[in-house]
């Protein structure tokens, strides 16, 4: 891991200003918290995370783009329309029955927005940072993933140069699903490799 790893600082000067900016607001009542609350929770559950599961929708029913993002995920992912700040340089992960993918951002939080949203608060907390690269088994069985115990995992330190998505496995008893119902079977987590896509009539 090299010295000048170039990451986002969660307290940079910007968000300093936008959190002060915004504490000022609210003590005026000339903005709503609950309405500020709304518009993250879109970009971070919504918006993001809508346009990753379009491309892992993408993926799993077409062998020619699963293979184009594997060769070059940031064109790839691009040609959809997603792209800009956060997502310049993509490389994309496909979970298999014998390898599980877990991105994590180990020195700041790291992220790829155009796909996926927002980051999560747990993303950038510390105990995931560092947990997840010493013993990742136990932090997806904190997430209810439970793996095989020959699944090789392997973990992704994203970097301010570098970011992943990862593909999650495709459920089986999907064959028949269009490219909307497959879109609506992957989460956000899925994405990030905490989670695993979910099963048709899942809830």
């Amino acid at each position: 891991m090299h010295d000048h790893h170039d990451h986002d600082n969660e307290l940079d000067e910007m968000t300093a200003r936008v959190r002060a900016l915004e504490t000022v607001l609210v003590e005026k009542g000339l903005i709503d918290p609950a309405a500020v609350d709304a518009i993250i929770d879109t970009y971070e559950n919504k918006v993001g995370p809508r346009n990753g599961a379009s491309v892992v929708a993408k993926a799993w029913s077409d062998p020619d783009f699963a293979d184009w993002l594997r060769r070059d995920a940031t064109e790839a992912i691009a040609s959809m329309g997603f792209e800009g700040r956060q997502g310049e340089h993509m490389h994309a992960v496909f979970n298999t029955p014998e390898t599980h993918n877990l991105v994590v951002c180990t020195l700041c939080s790291c992220y790829p927005w155009p796909v996926l949203g927002l980051p999560p608060a747990w993303y950038k907390a510390p105990d995931y940072r560092a947990r997840a690269v010493r013993e990742p088994r136990a932090v997806l069985a904190e997430f209810g993933v439970t793996l095989a115990p020959d699944t090789q995992i392997q973990v992704w330190d994203s970097t301010a140069e570098l970011r992943y998505l990862v593909i999650p496995e495709r459920p089986a008893g999907t064959e028949g699903l269009n490219a909307a119902a497959l879109a609506d079977l992957v989460t956000r987590d899925s994405m990030i490799g905490c989670g695993v896509a979910k099963r048709p009539g899942a809830t």
